[in-house]
């Protein structure tokens, strides 16, 4: 594709923007990093919530978190990457914040995070494409 077509809205099989990769994968391989100094915590709220062998689970996946993301800042193995962010999001997004199981702000400050989720899943949807798009 030329870039008068792609300038004139066409699609691109350049990788995504370096600042918006940086941005996206920077900030969740941060708080991945936070997901592994706070894990006593995140076990104990994931054990509440009825998560399976969430001694086990919680690391697993805060670590799949923090390696997905890194593959997104560096765009390497961008499909395994963004499709470990799909499974992340998919998986605690709705055992975590579970919102309509609760009242008041406990119930407001969950659905925020549940739909801030739901708004990241999205991006790693839209990386998952361009992944595919990178590999043709």
């Amino acid at each position: 594709m030329s870039d008068d077509e792609a300038a004139a809205g066409g699609e691109s099989a350049s990788p995504p923007s370096a600042i918006g990769r940086a941005l996206y994968g920077g900030i969740l391989a941060y708080m991945a990093v936070d997901g592994f100094k706070n894990n006593e915590k995140r076990v104990s709220v994931a054990e509440e919530k009825g998560v399976p062998m969430p001694d086990v689970l919680v690391p697993f996946v805060t670590g799949m978190l923090f390696v997905a993301n890194l593959g997104v800042v560096f765009w390497k193995f961008p499909r395994a990457s963004a499709g470990a962010l799909i499974v992340f999001f998919l998986g605690t997004t709705p055992s975590i914040h579970n919102f309509w199981t609760m009242e008041g702000k406990e119930r407001h400050g969950n659905k925020i995070n549940f739909l801030k989720n739901v708004a990241l899943l999205g991006g790693a949807v839209m990386l998952l494409d361009a992944a595919a798009e990178d590999a043709e």
